[in-house]
């Protein structure tokens, strides 16, 4: 079990004139375990950032991260735990075949060479890929390399799983769809992972939990937990869409609140 908590972060970047830009501005918040946490805002405000700063890409200028890992073994608790990343772009090796691409991660990650097969089986399995594990990339589809993403993000078996913005350069059919396989793939696998978005309904459809972010610098404006289990979430149904609307009219009237401020 993991969870992550950020803790009043501040982060600046500089300027070409020498002074800094506040980008993120006492953030703070915890995600929840076993399930997507949806850090919801608009474009340009920071959520990248904060993603890249969890990942370890990016430091703080103040204020903290903090991981809680727990299990059956107490000396692997409250370290940092082990993280995948889904990219927006989904940043293949186009010169490596598809489970080369997953094998890169693993080797990178230090998993025995004996697990290879046994994960590569599993994960390409769980995104639909098997068959297409001899492809190279420039082969398939834009939704086929976002799904190689997916999958070598999760073939290292993270107690946490980035995912900046996946589905938003698919086209709207194929970004659906792979909303709800991966959705039923975090759920299936009970992951915690955060979900970088500044769509209300995938929001609203892959979050147990939706952090909403102030314009830049970012702050958080409200903390939303979905009331419908990932099991009952459809596109199409009453109960969903009149979630959907309810989380785009809060939203809508916290900015508003914000701007008049």
């Amino acid at each position: 079990m993991a969870y992550v908590r950020v803790d009043q972060a501040v982060k600046f970047f500089p300027r070409e004139d020498g002074s800094q830009m506040l980008v993120l501005n006492g953030v703070s918040f915890e995600t929840k375990e076993h399930g997507i946490t949806c850090l919801l805002g608009p474009s340009g405000c920071g959520k990248s950032t904060l993603l890249n700063v969890i990942s370890g890409l990016e430091r703080l200028d103040r204020g903290q991260i903090e991981f809680r890992v727990s299990g059956s073994n107490p000396k692997l608790e409250n370290r940092n735990p082990k993280l995948g990343y889904v990219f927006q772009d989904p940043r293949l090796l186009n010169w490596k075949r598809v489970e080369g691409n997953l094998t890169f991660a693993l080797k990178g990650m230090r998993i025995p060479r004996a697990e290879w097969e046994r994960r590569l089986g599993k994960y390409l399995e769980l995104v639909g890929l098997l068959e297409f594990r001899q492809q190279y990339p420039l082969y398939l589809s834009g939704g086929m390399r976002q799904r190689v993403g997916l999958a070598r993000g999760l073939v290292i078996e993270p107690e946490v799983l980035l995912m900046d913005e996946p589905f938003s350069k698919l086209d709207q059919l194929t970004a659906r769809k792979l909303r709800e396989d991966a959705l039923q793939i975090c759920a299936r696998l009970r992951q915690t992972a955060l979900l970088v978005t500044h769509d209300v309904e995938e929001a609203a459809y892959m979050g147990e939990r939706i952090v909403v972010f102030s314009a830049r610098p970012a702050h958080i404006i409200e903390v939303v937990d979905n009331p419908l289990a990932p099991s009952d979430r459809n596109f199409d149904d009453l109960h969903f869409i009149q979630f959907k609307k309810k989380l785009l009219n809060t939203v809508l009237k916290l900015i508003d609140q914000e701007v008049r401020v």
